[in-house]
């Protein structure tokens, strides 16, 4: 069975970003990010994809990406301009292959209650986010399956935890 993954990191307090930019710079955690994802499908936020080198795809990857103003078109991308339409394909590819969901707040907010996994690689440490992911481990309809080694990634302590839906 194929699933809709939420991939992301966060500090203590569930920050994940400020000025439409990361944390910090993590780069086992984009290691981990981009073996994880590579060859499949992920879909975004417009605010994500413009977040990007050169605003560019990400390459080696079927990319979904939801505008709410239906004039913006990017290339090398799927366009999509309704949640409905987002939905609809994700259900699509989720017949052949996982699907990481990658950004921003407002997509992963959207789509957590549509979604089977969350990848959440916490960050122990304050980033002064201006923006947050939900505290997962409130939630009911979600469970801590799994807790990884902590890593040292550039100077800061980071530990995945997967969370599958009950």
């Amino acid at each position: 069975m194929n699933r809709l993954i939420e991939i992301l990191n966060c500090d203590k307090k569930y920050g994940i970003g400020k000025r439409n930019g990361l944390l910090f710079r993590l780069p086992k955690d984009m290691a981990f990010f981009k073996a994880s994802t590579t060859g499949h499908v992920v879909v975004m936020g417009e605010n994500t994809l413009l977040s990007f080198p050169n605003k560019k795809p990400l390459p080696n990857r079927v990319n979904v990406v939801l505008s709410q103003d239906p004039t913006h078109e990017y290339d090398g991308v799927i366009n999509v301009h309704t949640m409905e339409a987002l939905l609809s394909q994700i259900e699509f590819f989720k017949k052949a292959d996982d699907v990481f969901v990658i950004g921003g707040a407002s997509i992963y907010r959207q789509l957590l209650p549509y979604s089977d996994e969350v990848w959440l690689n916490k960050v122990d440490a304050d980033g002064e986010a201006e923006v947050f992911f939900e505290n997962i481990d409130a939630r009911e309809d979600f469970l801590l399956a799994e807790t990884k080694e902590p890593v040292e990634d550039n100077g800061y302590k980071t530990q995945l935890h997967i969370y599958h839906k009950k």
